[in-house]
């Protein structure tokens, strides 16, 4: 027998096979915290949708949930922290100083760094946006731990570890990530992906504030003024009721209007799929998918969209979801609710015709009741 046909074949370790050895000084840390973002004045939507997700993690933990408010001294951030009690938070912790009256990464990431250091929470998560994915990158750095973005999913595995799935390969598979041996584990979730939790009004709890250890001479970024961009004409596509959107199945840029006369007849917003926005038919905000806008409408028609996973991440919270492909065999009809197998191009104008002649303007408020 020769010597090949004896040796046992060496398997790359899994997950499974990968032994947690968490250094003693970060065996403390514990609780899970979520970032409240502050969009002049008022909280982004995404920070009460990870204060859920939060409260389902700290369950498991058996461990406290904290917001963390920081911000200029005064209403606005004494409003912020009466939010957070009420969409499920323990405890806060805040930074309040003038510095932080406008967003700018130092003063920003010095003052969670600092919380982190002082108050080792083993969980932090943040929304996807612009501010967030811009302040996670520079805290996670800082600390030298770990950082998922853009997750789809969070949950704790079965030793307590923080398992964080999200799109890779350009969407075509999802993986879970785990940070084994730091902390805080941290992840970045975009917005709509996770549900809106139940508001509950609540008495304010227990807050624990911390002093920013920087002044505004030690700042080298400068706030000269905010402008406003009142004419801007950037569509709203994850906090939309009802939403149309086309693929390449519609076979030209000019029958996106079919998709757009629907949308005006029924008062939703419409939007595509990414092959649309590289083709140029339609501006990168209209796009819905993993590397676009994720939505959780009550309504989401879908024409001409085979339905690739990176779009699927993108829709497949919302309440109803209606497919119109020629192809019955198209990656959508897997996770529609209802699907129609026909040409686009002609059910859509009939679909328009027997919605306008159907409804009123002043009814169709009710498509998103």
């Amino acid at each position: 027998m020769s010597t090949a046909s004896q040796t046992t074949p060496r398997i790359a370790p899994g997950r499974a096979g990968v032994k947690k050895e968490l250094p003693d000084h970060f065996k403390d840390y514990r609780h899970v915290w979520v970032f409240l973002e502050l969009e002049r004045g008022n909280v982004h939507p995404v920070s009460f949708e990870l204060l859920g997700e939060g409260r389902k993690l700290a369950d498991k933990l058996e461990v406290q949930l904290a917001g963390v408010v920081l911000g200029p001294p005064g209403e606005m951030v004494e409003d912020a922290v009466a939010e957070a009690f009420a969409y499920g938070a323990d405890l806060v912790y805040i930074v309040d100083a003038p510095p932080l009256a406008d967003y700018r990464n130092e003063p920003f990431a010095k003052a969670l760094t600092d919380l982190v250091n002082t108050h080792k929470p083993e969980i932090l998560l943040l929304g996807a946006t612009t501010l967030g994915r811009d302040l996670a990158g520079s805290v996670a750095t800082t600390l030298q731990t770990g950082l998922t973005a853009d997750c789809t999913e969070l949950d704790v595995d079965s030793d307590g570890s923080l398992a964080a799935t999200r799109p890779t390969f350009g969407g075509s598979l999802l993986c879970t990530i785990y940070t084994l041996n730091y902390r805080p584990q941290m992840a970045t979730v975009r917005p709509r992906v996770m549900p809106m939790p139940q508001r509950v009004d609540k008495p304010v709890g227990r807050v624990m504030r911390h002093k920013l250890s920087l002044v505004e001479d030690d700042i080298v970024t400068k706030v000269l003024g905010f402008l406003p961009d009142n004419q801007s004409a950037m569509a709203n596509l994850a906090y939309a009721d009802v939403v149309v959107a086309g693929g390449l199945g519609l076979g030209a840029a000019e029958n996106l209007q079919l998709v757009k006369n629907l949308a005006r007849a029924i008062g939703a917003e419409h939007g595509c799929s990414r092959p649309l926005v590289q083709k140029g038919w339609m501006p990168a905000d209209r796009q819905i998918g993993q590397t676009g806008k994720t939505i959780r409408p009550k309504l989401y028609i879908a024409a001409g969209i085979s339905g690739a996973i990176q779009h699927r991440v993108g829709v497949e919270g919302a309440d109803l979801i209606v497919a119109i492909n020629t192809d019955p065999n198209a990656p959508i009809f897997e996770f529609a609710h209802l699907g129609i197998v026909t040409d686009a191009i002609l059910f859509l104008p009939a679909l328009t015709e027997a919605f306008t002649r159907r409804l009123s303007p002043h009814s169709r408020d009710k498509l998103a009741s």
